[in-house]
């Protein structure tokens, strides 16, 4: 009988650990690093080969290599999850070649406790693969001894000094696991599958991410959805309340840091049953991923602008000659009639074609695909001369503040844009102080990070959320009521400072106003004298002889009647090639008025070039409604004026080309047919 009572002793047990490496090499030093261990080791050559011995054979760690042929490590590892007799079994991953935070946040993804990276150090590779081991040892024996606890009641003095000796083990390996935890870039965590989901445990590396420690989040089961961003809350607990349903879950959240800073977090994990029918947890990971998230707005932001310009430079060229006839014609026929009510309608066709170029100008400014023609310019000077026209337009009820900079500041700057984007800022800000308020524009020269003008434009208004400074420079973005804005004067404006090399910054706040603070690049130049004209002064007219090559009829011919009104004896081709001919026929022509985009693969610099190569006497101004991108890259150093453009200004330029005087016409303007 006595020998009836003596129980066979249970049979000891051993941990089989799987190492999966097509390279018999390496799957040699895996088995030399963790013999001393004494484990079962079992080598598969594929990740088909490992998949039929899970099947056959527990382990309680997988070493698998990522970079196999056929089947790789991740697919592999993420048909071992999907099998409910694996999906628990802990996967280390071993590699040599994917080492960047995006293959491992990948590795994780698809269910790997850790990395190792080849050539693998022995010590490492025994002491992550012991923790694993230790811990499915431990539960194998845990589990054991509940099964047989009813038999063993009598026993109870060795079973609980078996017990404490595996707590002991347990508490060792533990703190091992919290080594490794500690060292990875990011939190382990478990928390209660009911509201509000309070931390049972959190890594300590959650202190760097969100300048608490765990400990807080243990005391404070509030403080997880307290502190998530109010617009996040709702789809965070529906997240979690569906865990124990689904099995696991994935949420994306902001969440505000001890610093009062927004950080977004990718929270994800699995629901672990209890032993009792409803109960368990729900262990995850956290990740920061905001820098992430930022480089992707950041690039989708780039995207938009660049099918914006796309988009505009497709249909400005083509546009831009439409107006320049409208806007020629319209000038030639005012001057032409006297009828007054034929000038009105010519006047309102004029205003017409204005707002169209208005628009695509608006449009290149926000894509950077204008063409600017910097300049040294006072900034004092310039905002003191253009103060009256933004009073007009800010109206009665906004008091125009100018402060203006003790000493004179030198921007190199397009001055006719600046002055365009200063009256579209005056015009945001009235609108945002309801016409009624103080805007202040104040000139500035600051040395720090590098020495740069600022010109600040200020408002009473009613200021913006940090939602809409963010947004505030997309192209068609706006607050105000349909009919009210186009959505594109912030977007002139933002294109035009940052294409001239200079950078626009925002301060505001709901209720406490706006200031725009425009940094601009400084000068050693220094503007050259302005020749004034009194009002209702003729256009500088001249009696040059003067190539004009333009391949649009219509703009060749509205161009033709204006220099040719103008006094100019004009003669014209249609591309680079008729007008390299004319040229070398008769090398006497005093200036090459020349479209920059033609047809024949040669354009209106690369003709400019060719031209002073045969007469380098000869002046040269170039015109164009968009040149595009090889274009303006292109280096150069002839004048260029944009279409559509008025016959005054056309008249300044060719003077300004010429080197002035000459307004003669002591003979009949020639009119030569193309």
């Amino acid at each position: 009988m006595a020998a009836a009572r003596v129980r066979k002793a249970p049979a000891p047990l051993k941990a089989g650990v799987l190492i999966v490496d097509d390279d018999e090499r390496n799957a040699f030093a895996a088995k030399e690093a963790l013999e001393v261990l004494g484990h079962d080791l079992v080598v598969a050559r594929s990740g088909e080969e490992a998949l039929r011995l899970l099947l056959k054979q527990e382990f309680a760690v997988i070493l698998l290599d990522l970079h196999m042929p056929g089947m790789d490590g991740y697919e592999t590892a993420r048909l071992i999850r999907e099998h409910p007799r694996t999906r628990d079994t802990p996967i280390v991953f071993v590699t040599a070649v994917f080492r960047d935070e995006t293959h491992i946040f990948q590795a994780y993804q698809v269910g790997a406790v850790d990395v190792v990276f080849k050539p693998v150090d022995p010590f490492i590779l025994r002491a992550k693969v012991g923790v694993l081991t230790d811990l499915y040892l431990k539960t194998a024996q845990i589990k054991r001894q509940a099964d047989e606890q009813h038999r063993l009641m009598r026993e109870n003095a060795s079973i609980t000094e078996a017990r404490l000796a595996a707590e002991l083990a347990l508490r060792k390996a533990r703190e091992r696991q919290d080594s490794i935890l500690r060292s990875l870039p990011v939190v382990f965590t478990s928390r209660m599958a009911v509201h509000p989901f309070g931390a049972l445990f959190v890594s300590d590396s959650i202190m760097p991410l969100t300048g608490f420690g765990p400990s807080r989040f243990i005391d404070e089961p509030e403080i997880g959805l307290g502190r998530i961003h109010p617009d996040d809350v709702a789809g965070v607990i529906e997240c979690l309340m569906k865990v124990s349903e689904l099995g696991a879950y994935a949420c994306e959240y902001r969440w505000q840091c001890a610093d009062g800073a927004y950080r977004r977090f990718l929270d994800q994990g699995v629901w672990v049953p209890g032993e009792q029918p409803g109960e368990g947890e729900i262990v995850g990971t956290l990740l920061d991923i905001t820098d992430r998230r930022q480089l992707e707005e950041q690039l989708a932001q780039a995207r938009k602008m660049e099918a914006v310009g796309q988009l505009t430079g497709g249909v400005a060229h083509d546009f831009n000659n439409l107006l320049t006839v409208v806007l020629g014609n319209a000038d030639i026929l005012l001057r032409k009639i006297d009828e007054p009510k034929a000038h009105r309608q010519l006047a309102a066709i004029r205003a017409a074609a204005d707002r169209g170029q208005t628009l695509t100008r608006q449009l290149l400014a926000f894509s950077r695909r204008q063409q600017l023609n910097p300049e040294p310019v006072e900034l004092n000077r310039l905002v003191r001369e253009f103060a009256p026209l933004l009073k007009q337009a800010v109206g009665e009820g906004v008091v125009l503040d100018l402060q203006q900079a003790e000493a004179e500041v030198f921007a190199s700057i397009d001055p006719h844009h600046l002055e365009n984007a200063l009256l579209n800022l005056a015009v945001n800000a009235r609108d945002a102080m309801s016409n009624e308020g103080r805007l202040t524009l104040r000139i500035e020269q600051a040395a720090s990070p590098s020495p740069h003008a600022r010109l600040v434009v200020s408002d009473t208004g009613s200021g913006m959320s940090p939602e809409v400074r963010v947004k505030v420079f997309e192209p068609f973005y706006t607050t105000k009521e349909v009919g009210r804005g186009s959505g594109l004067g912030l977007s002139q404006v933002y294109g035009f400072v940052s294409q001239s090399g200079g950078r626009i910054d925002i301060e505001s706040a709901p209720g406490e106003g706006a200031a725009f603070i425009l940094c601009l690049p400084l000068t050693d130049d220094r503007p050259l004298p302005r020749m004034e004209s009194g009002p209702g002064a003729p256009s500088p007219s001249g009696s040059e002889r003067v190539l004009i090559v333009e391949d649009d009829p219509a703009v060749l011919s509205v161009c033709l009647d204006m220099l040719s009104n103008l006094g100019y004896r004009c003669e014209v081709a249609v591309d680079a090639a008729g007008a390299l001919a004319r040229l070398k026929a008769d090398p006497s022509f005093d200036l090459l008025f020349s479209d920059v985009v033609m047809p024949g693969g040669v354009n209106g610099i690369e003709l400019a070039r060719r031209a002073q190569s045969l007469n380098p006497s000869l002046r040269i101004l170039l015109t164009s409604g968009y040149v595009g991108e090889s274009a303006l890259a292109e280096v150069h150093d002839f004048e260029v004026i944009e279409k559509p453009y008025r016959n005054t200004y056309l008249a300044e330029r060719l003077r300004a080309v010429l080197g002035s005087p000459a307004t003669d016409r002591g003979h009949e303007p020639v009119s030569v047919q193309a």
